[in-house]
């Protein structure tokens, strides 16, 4: 939704602003009330009651029918969502940080290993617009239902023909491929379960919480992958690897018994005044007609290229980084798991802390410039350190880390605000795509370059294509926060 809007527009929107990490909400354009205050606020342009004895039970039931109510169960229903991305996001990884390993283990070519990355990115291309369909139309149970029973089928898959050689390859990427179903159901998520479940003020913090619980996967599969599969004989490696995908399957089945018992579509009332203003709207909401907006959105059309060159990046040296370490330093897939970790324990932090600066400052554009800019040094600065000593890596990776896995959830908030009040689900999804688009072909040519020249030349194909991305970034649209600001600043002490 790109489109010039009057001052009355902007006036009717500040009352509604809502999403994950929404800009703006009733309470930036109202003075603050105090805790009992806002137990049961009125949603904005409700009618107004006679200030008469005779028409206070009428105001009651109007203060009831429009209360809003924040329910401790949103914190359980956040941790079991993070927590089966979590354990998707390790079987991404799980391969491709031992990918040499692996391909000496099934007795095929490294990379047909790296396919086993890549099939989570082919499979998301054909089934994000379907399964966001099902989101907007179903709600979150029936994601979070499927997500996590794909999820646990593509373990057992995998741990149910376990051996040494192509067969068994064959086997792996079957499961591979339905745990990469899996993801399509998840990566949607975070931005509408914040939406529907926390308060205004929570939502950039609660997006970030569930990026978080993917990135944490990852990190986990580069520690846990190189420590329990050593790099030895094939029929020496049969148990151990037997065991990393008999925790990973058991795993994945309790996880999916815990999203049955907890998740619920939305809770009773809403958890702000905007969303429940949102959600006497949606009869006018149509799937298409959303998507349809979004494609004639330019800003949120370059931040659709922008996004998807970053985490495409992230995607690709994630899947290759065995490959870059091992190139310089024989024998280290263990030590190039601990990098791997570092970058994403990094990137936790940076989107933790992306995500609280986001919820005080509302600086949307500035923000995800700033980080942008940041990766395409870091980016820099790990390719040309790469072959000093482990030492040095290390801090490089940690610094790229910070900046690029930080930068996830700052795509999806910035998306949130340039769209509303289209569907979360749908811009996220549309942006996952464009990540998945470009991690198939940056993987594939940065490990063309590694292969046939070195990492170097690698990496400076992905360096080229960030700096590309940082000035997209800073030709971007502001969204709607900035068209706001007039009206915030007319506020005065009482906004935020």
């Amino acid at each position: 939704m790109a489109r010039n809007m009057s001052s009355g527009e902007l006036e009717g929107y500040a009352g509604s602003n809502t999403s994950c990490s929404r800009s703006l909400s009733v309470d930036t354009v109202q003075p603050r009330r105090s805790e009992e205050d806002n137990k049961s606020p009125m949603i904005p342009g409700s009618p107004k009651t006679e200030s008469n004895g005779t028409d206070q039970a009428s105001s009651a039931n109007n203060n009831s029918s429009s209360s809003t109510r924040l329910y401790s169960r949103r914190w359980v229903i956040l941790l079991v969502f993070s927590s089966y991305s979590l354990a998707n996001a390790f079987q991404w990884i799980e391969y491709g940080i031992v990918s040499n390993v692996f391909a000496k283990f099934y007795n095929v070519p490294d990379t047909a290993i790296d396919w086993l990355s890549m099939v989570y990115m082919v499979a998301y291309l054909p089934l994000i617009l379907p399964v966001t369909w099902l989101l907007d139309t179903r709600g979150l149970r029936v994601i979070a239902v499927l997500g996590s029973l794909f999820n646990c089928l593509g373990a057992w898959i995998k741990l149910g023909n376990v051996r040494p050689d192509r067969t068994g390859f064959a086997v792996t990427l079957v499961g591979q491929s339905v745990c990469a179903v899996a993801q399509v159901f998840i990566l949607g998520m975070p931005c509408r379960l914040a939406s529907l479940w926390f308060g205004a003020r929570e939502v950039s913090t609660a997006c970030s919480i569930g990026v978080f619980g993917n990135q944490l996967g990852v990190a986990l599969g580069f520690l846990v992958s190189p420590l329990v599969v050593p790099n030895r004989d094939p029929e020496e490696i049969l148990g151990h690897v037997q065991w990393l995908f008999l925790g990973t399957a058991g795993f994945s089945t309790l996880l999916f018994l815990l999203v049955i018992l907890t998740f619920k579509n939305a809770p009773t009332l809403p958890p702000s005044q905007a969303q429940a203003a949102l959600q006497m709207d949606q009869q006018e909401y149509t799937y298409w007609k959303s998507v349809l907006s979004l494609c004639r959105n330019k800003p949120f059309g370059l931040l659709v290229l922008t996004y998807g060159i970053n985490t495409g990046s992230f995607y690709s040296v994630s899947t290759l980084l065995n490959r870059m370490i091992i190139h310089h330093y024989r024998h280290q897939e263990v030590m190039a798991g601990w990098i791997g970790l570092t970058i994403v324990l990094m990137g936790m932090v940076g989107s933790i802390i992306c995500g609280l600066w986001l919820d005080k400052t509302k600086t949307y554009k500035q923000t995800t410039l700033f980080v942008y800019i940041l990766t395409f040094a870091g980016m820099v600065f790990f390719t040309f350190t790469l072959d000093i000593s482990l030492p040095t890596i290390f801090v490089t990776a940690g610094a790229l880390g910070f900046c690029m896995t930080g930068y996830l959830p700052l795509g999806f908030e910035f998306a949130a605000e340039l769209t509303y009040p289209e569907s979360e689900g749908t811009s996220s999804g549309l942006l996952n795509a464009s990540a998945q688009a470009f991690g198939i072909i940056f993987t594939l040519v940065q490990g063309k370059l590694i292969t046939d020249y070195s990492p170097t030349e690698g990496n400076v194909f992905i360096c080229s294509f960030l700096l590309l991305g940082s000035i997209l970034t800073d030709v971007q649209g502001s969204g709607l926060q900035a068209k706001l600001m007039p009206y915030i600043s007319a506020c005065g002490e009482h906004c935020l």
